[in-house]
């Protein structure tokens, strides 16, 4: 008979300023009765979520070709039981190479690298979602774009390997989209909609099957990042979301999409993000446990999901803290 832990090992890999995360997690560990030790890294010692880690590990870059060769090195000598990637920059790495991490008995919390690949690369993503009836905003590259005679404008610019809304550009007519596509790195140049910005937390669990899904309204962005947003209970956005993560094949884990539902009723998916996102406390606070499904999963527990039971219309709003050292 295997004998049940008792306390865990978690690592998040550019843990950056993801405090509330991490405290997530504490906070799931603390209600499960279980110890847990967890264990980040960044390429920066003043990373502020590495000041409330247990342990800390200054890493060369994601795009070091020892990335993953040091990593393994810290599961290994550490004993880690879960990886918990919280930007894109390492998640092709880490999807590559989760079966060297399971032979260390380390689940990484990834998507397969197919899923991924469609999920960063905007032009795969666009080509995903029109070809599988998921409505989206017409997408062109800038070279496409360029040589059409009609185009609706505005127009929103960004690169197709972008994220966190770094080089986003939204163009008015042509003599800005000329000089604006030189600027914007592997540009893309997509329909503008208008309407009601969301993000949804989708959980799927280790069957791959979404368990629940959290819209939550942007109400306010800064530097990519939901600054203000409030939980929506819509039934149809957590009806389409689900459908799209199980039919995407996304997960385990927490996935995060993007979409705008027009005025006249249209459901536009914009962004999928196969990860936790930056405002996904938000969803944790309302309710849905995210940090101690996956706990419970690490465990060998059954979790009790229950798949609407978040609170609805509760809203959050952020601010600067400081960390003192």
């Amino acid at each position: 008979m295997v004998k049940a832990k008792k306390s865990l090992s978690v690592l998040f890999t550019c843990v950056g300023r993801r405090v509330s995360l991490v405290n997530s997690f504490r906070d799931a560990a603390k209600k499960l009765k279980i110890g847990i030790c967890i264990y980040g890294t960044d390429i920066n010692e003043l990373s502020p979520a590495m000041q409330i880690c247990d342990k800390k590990f200054i890493v060369k870059s994601t795009s070091h070709r020892d990335y993953i060769k040091e990593t393994l090195s810290i599961v290994k000598k550490n004993k880690i039981d879960l990886i918990v990637p919280t930007v894109d920059l390492d998640l092709k790495k880490l999807a590559l190479n989760r079966d060297k991490f399971s032979k260390l008995g380390c689940l990484v919390l990834v998507s397969s690298i197919e899923v991924v690949n469609i999920c960063q690369d905007k032009r795969k993503t666009y080509k995903y979602l029109s070809r599988n009836d998921f409505d989206t905003p017409v997408t062109v590259t800038a070279s496409v774009a360029k040589k059409r005679k009609k185009i609706n404008w505005p127009c929103f610019l960004k690169p197709w390997d972008g994220y966190a809304s770094r080089g986003n550009a939204v163009v008015a007519n042509r003599r800005e989209l000329l000089f604006y596509a030189k600027k914007v790195p592997n540009c893309i140049v997509q329909e503008f909609i208008e309407g009601i910005e969301y993000t949804c937390d989708v959980y799927v669990d280790f069957d791959m099957k979404v368990k629940c899904v959290v819209p939550r309204i942007r109400l306010e962005v800064r530097a990519g990042e939901v600054s203000k947003s409030r939980i929506d209970k819509n039934i149809e956005i957590m009806k389409r979301a689900a459908e799209l993560v199980e039919h995407l094949g996304a997960g385990p884990g927490v996935i995060t999409l993007q979409l705008i539902v027009t005025e006249d009723g249209q459901y536009k998916f914009i962004e999928i993000n196969p990860r936790f996102g930056g405002g996904v406390p938000l969803s944790i606070k309302a309710g849905a446990d995210f940090p101690g499904w996956i706990l419970q999963h690490l465990l060998s527990k059954k979790s009790n999901i229950s798949c609407n039971g978040f609170k609805d219309k509760l809203t959050m709003l952020r601010y600067d803290s400081e960390v003192w050292l």
